[in-house]
């Protein structure tokens, strides 16, 4: 079901197995916690994207949340907006990264971790986001997502975020340390190429995550308590995006690391190169984090140095993301090649399309194209200020993380959960006309929005209960038109993924997932070998990840060091807002 035919050719590298696991308990333990994060975060998806058409009509001029029906059960526009933000992007990313970045280096290294730590992380990060839901359904944590000061959350809903997000790095600890013990046991050895991609998102997202953390717990959690009488708001909001623009690459990397390592299997194809895809991942590393400042671009207490040096930075991302075009491209067209396609384009009719695993990933890569294209135009101090705080940004975020990001992670879970449980997808035709209804309502609501942007309607407003003069003038009709009607296809979609999802996971267990649906390696054209001392310079300057973490840590202290130092000196402490 998962895994194309065997090519015609012969194998020119041997296509890697994952190691056994003779320990039949420990092998359930692993997979079913893993199991528990990703329904996890399915539940959490399903709440966030109900809500979702709600924010959609809303830019297409229909004011839902005056019906009877929604009125009682969402305070505002503003209520629903933060839960669909926090449920969507936070909780869901969260949850089903933690498994699958979990699962995926334990396997491939073929190590034991300590089970009763990794399901001790699972309850920790859950407890940490029922603490915050409290708050939050109670319409006392409306924040929109950015929880920026001197608007005021209740106290429990940042303890609970800290423990949620906090709790993500008791996965790190565990994935380095296993990784490290892993190459004691194994010297000389390079680490294979899915422990090394995981390792390295996880390195990243370390680093990363210091920002929040240290705002939340420092700043936001001491004021919201009423010990302090108050807080910076722009030390807040820099300490959030030196976490707030990293994360979207905590949320695509897992994504690429299914990209790169498993889709030209589902598709019949080969891995390019895996020293390119290891390249890739350390310019992730080092470079995702020290790019944050190029969201304030309107911020006053930062110079224009600062905001030129981290759009500067920016741009390099890039280069990771157009070698990645590059080399899974390259990877799908070797599969069509194989399957007989010819011609220049010809060759992309023979993907397979009908398979919802592969087409949800290809259709997200797709997707993600038009993302990067937007977001040069976002980190560009001379166009963002046409854009920013306007439709425009929501659209671009709804192509990066709600379809790159959410339709990758929705077709991995068609076989990684009949790998988990043994359990088949019943249908693989809905899952198909869900994931393509998925991408059409996607990019017709980005499209939509990105128009209105354009003509300066603002984000995060209630703009269906605005009084009909304040837009008359602007020729939006049709981008509004647009919008609305993506809320109800991607309504649709979302409805046949979650019944698809649901009855595979309700149905009873009628293969071993080991076999029935192994996890899917892809043979590599130009393999980084087994050994170090016969790897090519890219493969040997890439391995000493540990080394590489600390050049980020210092390079994003470097960038960040002396522009908060220098707003330290001038904080202006302010009162808390409470607008809800």
């Amino acid at each position: 079901m998962t895994i194309s035919p065997p090519r015609a050719t012969p194998l020119v590298h041997p296509i890697r197995e994952v190691p056994a696991v003779s320990d039949a308990a420990y092998l359930a333990s692993l997979k079913k916690v893993t199991q528990y994060y990703i329904v996890t975060a399915f539940l959490a998806l399903l709440i966030g994207v109900l809500i979702g058409p709600l924010q959609a009509l809303n830019y297409g001029g229909v004011n839902v949340y005056e019906w009877p029906i929604i009125r009682n059960l969402l305070g505002s526009y503003y209520q629903g907006l933060s839960l669909h933000g926090v449920l969507n992007a936070l909780v869901f990313t969260q949850f089903f990264i933690s498994g699958w970045m979990l699962y995926l280096p334990v396997r491939d290294l073929g190590m034991r971790i300590n089970m009763k730590f990794a399901w001790f992380t699972y309850i920790v990060m859950t407890a940490g986001l029922l603490m915050a839901a409290v708050p939050l359904l109670l319409n006392r944590a409306t924040l929109l997502y950015t929880f920026y000061p001197p608007m005021q959350g209740d106290a429990l809903f940042y303890i609970g975020a800290a423990i949620m997000v906090g709790s993500s790095l008791f996965v790190v600890g565990q994935v380095v340390n296993m990784w490290l013990r892993w190459k004691r046991e194994n010297p000389g050895k390079v680490t294979p190429l899915v422990a090394f991609m995981s390792v390295a998102t996880w390195m990243m997202w370390a680093v990363a995550s210091l920002g929040i953390v240290i705002e939340v717990v420092a700043l936001l959690i001491p004021w919201s308590l009423g010990l302090v009488g108050g807080v910076d708001p722009l030390i807040s909001k820099t300490l959030f995006w030196w976490t707030g623009h990293a994360i979207v690459y905590f949320w695509v990397l897992p994504a690429y690391i299914s990209w790169y390592a498993f889709l030209p299997r589902h598709a019949g194809g080969r891995i390019v190169s895996e020293p390119l895809t290891r390249l890739v991942f350390v310019i992730f590393l080092l470079n995702s984090v020290p790019v944050g400042i190029h969201h304030q671009y309107a911020d006053p207490n930062i110079s224009n140095l600062w905001k030129n040096i981290h759009m500067f930075l920016t741009f390099l991302i890039a280069v990771p993301s157009l070698l990645t075009a590059f080399s899974v491209g390259a990877a799908l067209e070797d599969a069509a090649r194989a399957r007989g396609g010819r011609g220049l384009f010809g060759w992309i009719g023979k993907l397979p399309w009908g398979n919802a695993i592969f087409s949800a990933q290809v259709l997200a890569m797709i997707s993600f194209i038009a993302g990067g294209a937007g977001g040069i135009v976002n980190a560009s101090s001379t166009f963002s200020g046409v854009v920013h705080n306007t439709a425009w940004i929501p659209g671009h975020f709804h192509i990066t993380v709600g379809t790159a990001t959410t339709l990758s992670f929705m077709g991995i879970a068609l076989w990684l959960i009949p790998h988990l449980t043994g359990k088949r997808l019943p249908s693989m035709k809905i899952a198909s006309a869900s994931v393509w209804t998925w991408f059409i309502g996607m990019m017709v609501f980005a499209l939509g929005m990105h128009w209105q942007g354009l003509y300066g309607v603002p984000r995060r407003s209630q703009v269906s209960a605005a009084l009909v003069e304040t837009f008359n003038d602007l020729p939006i009709a049709f981008p509004t038109l647009l919008t609305a009607i993506s809320g109800v296809i991607l309504l649709v979609s979302a409805l046949l993924y979650f019944y698809v999802l649901f009855r595979m996971l309700l149905s009873g267990r009628v293969d071993n997932g080991e076999t029935a649906a192994p996890i899917p390696y892809s043979e590599a054209i130009s393999p980084a070998g087994e050994n170090l001392a016969t790897a090519s310079k890219l493969v040997k300057a890439t391995e000493p990840l540990m080394a590489l973490w600390a050049v980020a840590l210092v390079l994003v202290i470097l960038m960040y060091g002396p522009v908060l130092a220098r707003m330290f000196a001038n904080m202006q402490l302010v009162p808390g807002w409470r607008l809800y």
